[in-house]
C-alpha cells in the first residue's frame, strides 16, 4: 500500500530532472549538483506532515533550497578556485554517441542548450549572485522577487545582478549548438589534420580566433595557461604530437560532452621516444564552421568515470 512519502518520492523523482539542470547549470560541478539536489530531498521528506502540506508549490519550493545550497558551494568555490592550478572548467557531462537517450537526469539536463560547454564557461565568469539571479531568471523563470529572498538582497537588486549576468553572457557571445553531423564532420577533419601534420588542413577547420583551455588541476599534463590564435594552437599540437605516441590517437572515440560532441582520450604508456598520456575529454565549439574553441580536461577528479560514461 502506497504511504505519504511513497508519493512525495515519486513526485520528486519526476522532478529531479529540473532540480539536478538548476544545480548544474549553477555550480557546474557534478557532486555539488548531486549534493544539492539529495540535501533538498532530505530537508523535504524530514519535515513533519503538516509543515510539508503547507508548501503549496513543492517545484519552486525545491528549487528555492537547491539554489541556496548552490549559492553557499558557490561563494566557498570563489576562494577554492584562487589556489587551483591553472584553468578551471566545468565538470563535463559524458555519455555514449550513437545510442538511445539515457533518461539520466544529468543527460536529459544537457539537451538544453544553455548547458553546452561553451555556455557553461561563461557562466563562471559571473559573480555568484549574478549566476544565481541570471540562470534562475532567465533559464527558469524565477521571479525576481523569490531570487531576493534566496541571495538576501532587495528585488531591485536582484534585478540587476540578474542584468549584468544577461549582459556579461551576451558580450562573451557563446556560439550556439551545432548540429552533430556537422560537429563530427569538422572534429573530424581537424583529428585527421593533425595527425598528418597538414598545416592548410588545419587551418580550413581552427577559427583564426581558436582558443585552447585546458583544465588538468595541477594532477594531469595539459595547457596552464588559456593559448589564444590559430598560430599558438597550431604550434601546441604540433609540440604535442612529438611528444605523444601519434599511435594513440587511433584509441579516441567520440562521445557527448554536455550533448555536444566530443572526444575521449584513454591514458596510454610511455615509451623510449614518446611520454605516457593522462586521460584526457575534450570539447568543442565551433562557430561558422570553424573551430573557435577547444576545452581540454583532463583533472582526474573531474572524470572518475569518463570511460564508463562513454560506453566503454
Amino acid at each position: 500500500m502506497s504511504t505519504a512519502l511513497d508519493e512525495l518520492a515519486g513526485n520528486f523523482a519526476a522532478l529531479r530532472p529540473h532540480l539536478v539542470s538548476v544545480a548544474y547549470r549553477l555550480t557546474g560541478t557534478l557532486s555539488d549538483a548531486e549534493d544539492a539536489v539529495q540535501e533538498s530531498w532530505l530537508r523535504l521528506s524530514g519535515m513533519d506532515e503538516r509543515r510539508r502540506a503547507a508548501i503549496e508549490d513543492h517545484k519552486g519550493w525545491l528549487t528555492t533550497v537547491v539554489s541556496r545550497i548552490c549559492l553557499d558551494r558557490l561563494r566557498s568555490a570563489v576562494v577554492r578556485r584562487e589556489r587551483y592550478v591553472g584553468e578551471w572548467l566545468p565538470e563535463p557531462v559524458l555519455g555514449p554517441l550513437g545510442t538511445p537517450s539515457s533518461e539520466d537526469p544529468l543527460a536529459v539536463a544537457v539537451r538544453d542548450d544553455g548547458m553546452r560547454m561553451a555556455a557553461m564557461v561563461v557562466l563562471d565568469r559571473l559573480t555568484p549572485e549574478q549566476r544565481v539571479a541570471f540562470v534562475l531568471h532567465d533559464a527558469f523563470s524565477v521571479p525576481f522577487g523569490e531570487i531576493a529572498e534566496i541571495l538576501g538582497c532587495t528585488t531591485d537588486a536582484a534585478r540587476q545582478h540578474g542584468s549584468r549576468g544577461r549582459r556579461a553572457v551576451a558580450d562573451a557571445d557563446p556560439p550556439p549548438r551545432t548540429a552533430l553531423a556537422e560537429q563530427q564532420q569538422i572534429i573530424e577533419k581537424f583529428m585527421a589534420a593533425m595527425l598528418t601534420g597538414d598545416i592548410q588542413a588545419v587551418a580550413e577547420v581552427l577559427h583564426p580566433d581558436v582558443v585552447l583551455v585546458g583544465d588538468g588541476g595541477g594532477k594531469a599534463r595539459t595547457a596552464v595557461h588559456t593559448v589564444a590564435g590559430f598560430d599558438k594552437v597550431t604550434r601546441l599540437f604540433q609540440g604535442l604530437m612529438r611528444m605523444y605516441d601519434p599511435a594513440g590517437m587511433d584509441q579516441a572515440t567520440f562521445a557527448l560532452v554536455n550533448g555536444d560532441l566530443g572526444v575521449y582520450l584513454p591514458p596510454q604508456p610511455g615509451s623510449e621516444r614518446y611520454r605516457a598520456l593522462d586521460e584526457h575529454v575534450d570539447a568543442f565549439s565551433i562557430r561558422d564552421g570553424k573551430i573557435v574553441a577547444i576545452y581540454d580536461m583532463a583533472n582526474p577528479d573531474k572524470l572518475t568515470d569518463a570511460r564508463t560514461r562513454v560506453g566503454l
